[in-house]
């Protein structure tokens, strides 16, 4: 079984580094979902991938994406995160949003659900 407590703390590094989009391609299943509060899910991974290049895309100013917060537990983790950043279509956001991720044994993300406070 796969070290969930690893493969998440080095999601989160790859995240913070600025690496989001590699990191989805190492860590995410192709069957993955996810879903953002309020919003239906996205099925699979070739979906769930052009949805985060268009985010990334539209990103024009980034101050914070901040992890405060991380847990695991069997087959899921949790990343509770500070975001602050202008995207060119829904212009300046800040929010905590926590990322709740369900994991398979091969270490890879499967489902993943974002709830913003």
């Amino acid at each position: 079984m796969a070290d969930i407590a690893a493969l998440d703390r080095e999601l989160n590094e790859m995240i913070l580094a600025g690496d989001a989009l590699e990191a989805f391609e190492k860590f995410y299943a192709e069957e993955c979902v996810m879903q953002d509060q309020g919003f239906d899910p996205w099925v699979g991974k070739a979906t769930n991938r052009d949805r985060e290049k268009d985010f990334f895309s539209k990103l024009t100013e980034v101050r914070a994406f901040e992890l405060t917060h991380s847990a695991v537990g069997d087959h899921i983790s949790f990343s509770v995160w500070n975001n602050d950043y202008t995207h060119e279509e829904w212009g300046e956001m800040k929010y905590t949003q926590v990322a709740v991720r369900h994991w398979n044994d091969d270490g890879k993300v499967v489902k993943e659900r974002f709830y913003r406070g």
